[in-house]
């Protein structure tokens, strides 16, 4: 325990909302040093490492090291983030997103990879927080994996002190709806086309959309959309010419809202700015398997039992799904925690996550 938090330490201390080499060199010398693993850090600044090369079927675990910006209390004036360890948690930007993660599976990766018979990856990306960048370069390269476990947050989704596994995420999808008209003098409105009115027009369409539902491995999904800003006229006395209302879209694993029916409002154009894939586990053995392991290790610890359980939010895993990968989410990060200006980690947590990712590697 002292190692990983130590490590975990460390790992959170560099720098990583702007830039992620400093944090990739920590990772890759780490396990070039630590394990007899091939390891490659390839030119986005991804970290792999690899393990029974080609044998049998892949098991990998996941995650990201950069994070969002800093706070300003987040930060020492040598520009190291600050960390702190009190009332057992670590406390510092990326603590549990989710660099904690990271190291768990990284001392798990050594410690159990002399085990396993098949194929055992690590792996960290670059650019998850970005809309992730790095693993669909990684994928655009031809990085191919089988199984993986993406140690996103999952901790007390089904309940207090449990690392659940979840078998299904959204994904979201931002647009933006633009509308145009014609300006003239506010004192003859009659004169032009108002886009303020045209956009609330559109607004009241998407006010009334059906969202899509689906369920994985016997567990529901739900999707929304929903308007969170808009943007138009530039005078008092201006009929505005255009106006920008921004949607924010939580898709389903097969599933889309259907904004087609925003476009029959005269002068609206529908823009897709951002698509960030849903995950559904497409294999209930290993969701089961995975479960199975966390529930061993949680009644030797004397922690409640977890759950197969959906995630609300966007990861790697819907990247990695698209492409084949059978995905569950396992982390430690607990709802509302990440991004915050107090963002900690549970130091018992991670060791429940290490135990687990330690599990599933010994005898892969």
């Amino acid at each position: 325990m002292d190692e990983l938090t130590a490590l975990t330490s460390d790992l959170v201390s560099v720098p990583s909302h702007q830039d992620e080499t400093a944090v990739g060199d920590f990772i890759e010398t780490w396990l070039r040093d630590e394990t007899d693993s091939s390891v490659i850090r390839d030119e986005n600044g991804n970290v792999v490492a690899r393990t029974n090369s080609g044998v049998g079927e892949s098991l990998a675990l996941v995650g990201h090291h950069d994070v969002v910006p800093p706070a300003d209390r987040q930060v020492r004036d040598t520009g190291d983030y600050v960390v702190e360890r009190r009332d057992g948690r670590l406390y510092g930007r990326g603590a549990a997103d989710m660099k904690g993660a990271v190291a768990a599976a990284m001392l798990a990766f050594r410690d159990a990879v002399d085990s396993a018979t098949s194929e055992v990856v690590f792996a960290s990306f670059v650019g998850e927080e970005v809309g992730g960048t790095g693993v669909r370069a990684a994928l655009d390269s031809g990085l191919e994996l089988d199984y993986a476990v993406v140690a996103e947050g999952s901790t007390n989704y089904s309940g207090a002190d449990r690392t659940d596994v979840a078998v299904a995420h959204r994904g979201r999808r931002a647009s933006t709806l633009v509308a145009t008209g014609t300006a003239c003098h506010a004192s003859e409105p009659e004169q032009g086309e108002n886009a303020v009115y045209r956009a609330c027009d559109a607004v009241d369409v998407v006010r009334d959309l059906s969202v899509p539902a689906a369920e994985v491995l016997g567990h529901a999904v739900s999707g929304s959309a929903t308007v969170t800003g808009i943007d138009g006229g530039s005078a008092w006395n201006v009929i505005p010419d255009r106006c920008e209302i921004t949607i924010d879209e939580r898709t389903v694993p097969g599933g889309y809202a259907d904004f087609s029916e925003v476009e029959s409002v005269e002068g609206v154009e529908w823009v897709v700015e951002q698509d960030l894939p849903p995950m559904a586990c497409d294999d209930a053995e290993f969701a089961d398997h995975v479960l199975d392991a966390a529930r061993q290790v949680h009644e030797a610890r004397g922690d409640e039992d977890p759950q197969q359980v959906t995630k609300p939010h966007a990861t790697d895993a819907g990247w990695l799904a698209q492409e084949g990968t059978t995905c569950v989410v396992y982390g430690p990060s607990e709802p509302g925690e990440a991004h915050t200006k107090d963002e900690s980690v549970s130091l018992d947590v991670l060791g429940r996550c290490y135990e687990t990712y330690r599990a599933l590697v010994e005898g892969w």
